[in-house]
């Protein structure tokens, strides 16, 4: 039978107890359930992103037909309205965008990153 060096036993042993005990999994599991948090909190504000940048096409869209409408026609008074609707879709647009980036922010910075915090 041959006999294993010490030092090799050794080594394992301390390796199983630097990775196979319960401080470092439970490190593990924590950083790797906060790297999800930032990712669904990024694809969060892309999707938010997303939203703001269709709303400003239909809104500059609509505001550009009713402009031409204005010069055709010479009647303001007829198509301010689509014109103030265009401004109020974008305004709303934004302030969803900032209450996303804002509650995305919040929900990270309050999640544990791992056992110090």
């Amino acid at each position: 039978m041959t006999q294993v060096n010490p030092l090799i036993t050794d080594v394992i042993t301390q390796t199983q107890r630097a990775t196979l005990t319960k401080g470092p999994i439970q490190a593990s599991g924590q950083g790797k359930a906060y790297q999800s948090v930032a990712q669904s909190t990024a694809i969060a504000v892309q999707d938010a992103t997303d939203a703001l940048r269709i709303v400003t096409t239909v809104a500059s869209t609509a505001a550009g037909v009713a402009l031409a409408q204005i010069l055709a026609t010479g009647n303001a008074k007829q198509y301010q309205p689509a014109l103030d609707t265009a401004k109020a879709m974008v305004t709303t647009a934004i302030e969803g965008f900032a209450a996303v980036g804002e509650a995305a922010g919040k929900v990270l910075s309050s999640f544990p990153s791992g056992p110090s915090s």
